[in-house]
């Protein structure tokens, strides 16, 4: 605007008291309503009101100076005049109200019910008002105005005469040495220079009183001042000391003229010390408008009562900071990260048995278990809404699916998902965070994954949780303790935030390939789901329901271009890939593709010659150099194009081809890759006595070998093995072998083993080729239980053996084992090492000739 002469306002004023500040004309200031009367005014005129005059209310300052505290009022001639009220009435209505007020121009409101219903009003001051007489006191008081601002605007180029314009010219000087105090650069600075050179003066005194620091009672001198010329006497002091201040601060602080830290420094010396503003030109303060926003989101996230305190303490102690302190941006990302937290935000989760069913069979086939004891939790979850979340914890080998069952349970939860990979972590602060004394500190992987997801309840897969390591900055896995712990991460506190945060509803699911190396501690906060490999049959239907499509897709393959019939595939499981997983299984199936992928690419550049002639000199090419053009569509792959595209076959030797000699056998074992089958072989020479174990053995496995040679050597006699001599070995050294010298081996699952060969070798007889066996043994001659039982019948299977011979007290272990499978093998449960050499060889293993077993053989 550019006089207020032009200013016009209605004869009647809703009145608006407040504590907040005072406006003055020219100015703008944000204004907090939280009374019962100042609310009802602002529902029944501002927000309901459509005509410009709806939105022009009287701002009546409340005269108890909030920075001084005191009792004092003002004289009786600034009170109202009031009429037809009681003095009862008015003092409920306001504390002290006076008869000057501004009449303002609502231009924003804006509700929020944090901590309590309240309206934030961004009020524009137009110019003066004496209320002359109290209409009414309910919903909201009603007053009969008289505008004061009535002033006449100097003419272009024109001056004041007198006192009046000696008083204009030294303020104007004044008010441009204070803007020359400053810094340019800075847009609020250069704002200002321009309003000064473009407002009217008589204008000057409420614009540069609202903006430079000044008590209430001071404005309200300003305020009261309705003549011209006694305004510019209140103003000038103000506008001097506000000089001298600014003069002091710079020669306190030795501030240069391109110096940053000045800007700081006159903000915290007073000058924009609110969210003042001047004629509608917004004068922001970037740093306390940052700190207000923070402070909103610091009120609106719902955090606990304990996280509220400290935010607000630090957000106090942010307000008091100058920016250029490093402290200050380490506490604004502390607040930052606070307020981004989901302390109360959360899915609701999809509770459908049944369909979570139908998506767990479609997304995995077969792990029939680990589905069942998903449904488990999703029905207790159903019955129960408060159930804490279960600490799952998947065990198997890789490829088998373990990280994918994880995402398809946050699907059928419809939860959010996120993945943590522990390989490797060796710092406790990945976990529990960095304290904020340290540079770069930052929160834990728990913390952060939350920020990510956006809720407190997501599915949290903390994958390969086995390969944890532990160095100088901690042990990791010690700080997973409380994190899975049902009864203790209720409140876990990262030590960035140095708060307690609810971990309860979060799903916690771990993978690992092994239990060996997960600390016992940890290991008995989750509930283990063993995930074995897959039979054969298993991985031909994951292969046709899910790799084979994905490859195609990947490679921009369709059914039409491309088959590959089970045949093909069973090839591929067979003899390019003894894997408990499919991982293997689908890098061979992109090798296919990525062949026929050439084949169907070089069929569109034929088929894009220019003339038939361009064709048939290609062909011609083709026959000379020896290739094939491109076949019709669709590309079968039988077993001569697997071994084009994938070469020789990996596995094709017979396991029979091992053990055509003497003092060979088959054992089973475990690894965190899956079942594996191994070799043992032994050859004997002359010496005396000495044993000699090579193939990188494990202290287990060589303890496994001197009990079987003790055992053979005690029951030589029992089964023909001395040949006259009361030692077997005497005279003799033995030299027992485990290839693939390089893989380290150890175990409490060789003895068994070991002593079929070792009598193999002694007898001079052949092990059956088409056994395997697994168990520990005891110098008694006691077959004990061991571990992995249904990776190591797996393992015989896919190695085409027909007869595994397993301690008698793991038969309770073939009920996991698919029954396609236990029908394909002849499982022997021995309980002694005479019922394991019984079985290991054909016609039993001879023995004395009173024997009971041998007789019976006889």
């Amino acid at each position: 605007m550019s006089s207020n002469s032009g200013i016009q306002i209605p004869s009647r004023l809703p009145l608006l008291c407040t504590h907040d500040g005072v406006l003055l004309p020219g100015s703008t200031m944000r204004i907090s309503v939280d009374t019962a009367r100042n609310m009802q005014l602002v529902k029944s005129r501002l927000l309901k009101g459509t005509s410009l005059k709806s939105t022009i209310i009287g701002v009546i300052p409340n005269t108890r100076d909030p920075e001084h505290d005191s009792d004092e009022l003002p004289s009786l001639h600034r009170w109202v005049c009031i009429v037809r009220l009681s003095w009862a009435h008015y003092c409920n209505l306001c504390f002290c109200l006076l008869s000057i007020g501004t009449a303002g121009l609502a231009v924003q409101v804006v509700g929020s019910n944090w901590p309590k219903p309240h309206y934030t009003l961004l009020i524009t001051g137009l110019c003066r008002f004496r209320v002359t007489q109290l209409l009414r006191e309910r919903p909201f008081p009603v007053a009969e105005v008289e505008q004061l601002d009535k002033l006449e605007q100097y003419t272009e180029g024109g001056q004041a005469d007198g006192e009046l314009g000696e008083l204009s010219q030294r303020f104007y000087q004044a008010a441009v040495q204070l803007v020359g105090m400053l810094d340019m650069s800075v847009p609020v600075v250069a704002k200002l220079r321009r309003l000064l050179d473009s407002l009217p003066r008589e204008t000057l005194p409420d614009v540069l009183a609202s903006m430079i620091r000044t008590s209430n009672k001071e404005k309200l001198q300003v305020l009261d001042a309705v003549d011209l010329e006694e305004r510019f006497k209140k103003a000038l002091p103000l506008l001097t000391r506000q000089i001298e201040g600014l003069k002091l601060l710079q020669k306190t602080r030795k501030l240069r003229p391109d110096d940053d830290k000045r800007v700081l420094a006159i903000r915290k010396g007073g000058v924009f010390p609110g969210r003042q503003f001047s004629l509608d030109e917004e004068v922001e303060d970037e740093d306390g408008d940052d700190t207000a926003m923070l402070e909103k989101k610091v009120k609106a996230a719902a955090m606990p009562e304990a996280a509220l305190r400290v935010c607000l303490k630090e957000l106090k102690r942010l307000k008091k900071m100058p920016q250029s302190m490093p402290e200050y941006a380490l506490t604004h990302n502390y607040l930052e990260m606070m307020v981004e937290l989901p302390w109360s935000k959360s899915t609701t989760d999809c509770l459908d048995i049944r369909a979570a069913r139908v998506l767990l069979d479609n997304d995995h086939y077969a792990m029939e278990k680990l589905k069942r004891r998903v449904l488990e939790y999703l029905a207790v979850r159903q019955l129960k809404s408060t159930l804490k979340g279960p600490i799952l914890c998947f065990v198997g080998p890789p490829g088998v699916g373990k990280t994918s069952v994880g995402r398809s349970i946050a699907r059928t939860l419809g939860r959010e998902f996120h993945r943590i990979a522990l390989g490797g972590v060796c710092d406790q602060s990945d976990i529990r965070g960095h304290r904020r004394t340290y540079v770069g500190s930052m929160p834990g992987r728990i913390i952060n994954g939350l920020k990510t997801v956006g809720v407190n309840n997501p599915v949290f897969l903390l994958d390969e949780v086995d390969k944890l390591g532990k160095s100088l900055q901690g042990d990791p896995a010690a700080a997973l303790l409380e994190v899975l712990d049902p009864e203790q991460n209720h409140s876990f506190t990262d030590h960035y935030l140095n708060v307690p945060f609810d971990l309860s509803q979060v799903l916690f699911i771990a993978t690992a390939n092994t239990t060996a190396t997960i600390p016992p501690a940890l290991l008995d906060r989750m509930e283990v789901l063993q995930v074995p490999g897959y039979t054969q049959e298993e991985k031909v239907e994951i292969a046709h329901r899910h790799l084979i499509p994905h490859q195609l897709e990947q490679h921009g393959l369709t059914p039409q271009q491309l088959q590959i019939p089970q045949d093909t595939t069973k090839d591929i499981i067979s003899k390019y890939t003894r894997e408990a997983g499919v991982r293997s299984l689908e890098r061979k199936i992109g090798a296919i593709c990525r062949a026929v992928a050439v084949k169907v690419a070089e069929g569109h550049k034929v088929s894009r010659a220019e003339s038939p002639t361009e064709q048939h000199n290609t062909e011609n090419k083709e026959e000379d150099s020896g290739i094939a053009s491109p076949p019709e569509m669709p590309i079968v792959i039988d077993h001569i194009a697997l071994k084009d595209i994938l070469g020789p076959p990996v596995f094709e030797m017979e396991v029979s081809e091992r053990l055509t000699l003497p003092g060979v056998a088959i054992g089973l074992a475990w690894t965190p890759m899956g079942g594996e089958i191994m070799f043992v072989e032994a050859s004997r020479m002359e010496g005396d006595g000495q044993l000699t174990l090579t193939g990188q053995l494990g202290d287990v496995m060589k303890e496994s070998a001197h009990l079987a040679i003790s055992w053979l050597r005690s029951n030589a006699k029992t089964y023909l093995l001395a040949n006259g001599s009361a030692d077997p070995l005497e005279g003799t050294d033995i030299h027992l072998h485990f290839p693939a010298g390089a893989v380290t081996k150890d175990g409490p699952s060789a003895g068994v083993t070991i002593v079929t060969c070792l009598a193999s070798l002694l007898s001079g007889r052949l092990v059956r080729s088409d056994v395997a066996m697994t168990g520990e043994i005891t110098l008694r001659g006691l077959v004990l239980p061991v571990g992995g039982i249904k990776d190591k019948v797996l393992a015989a299977h896919r190695a085409n053996l027909k007869r595994v011979i397993i301690p008698k007290r793991n038969e309770k272990d073939l009920e996991e084992i698919p029954a396609h499978v236990r029908a394909d093998l002849d499982f022997v449960f021995a309980s002694t090492l005479d019922e394991v050499l019984n079985a290991a060889f054909d016609g039993g293993f001879p023995a004395a000739v009173n024997h009971p077993q041998v007789v019976s053989k006889l």
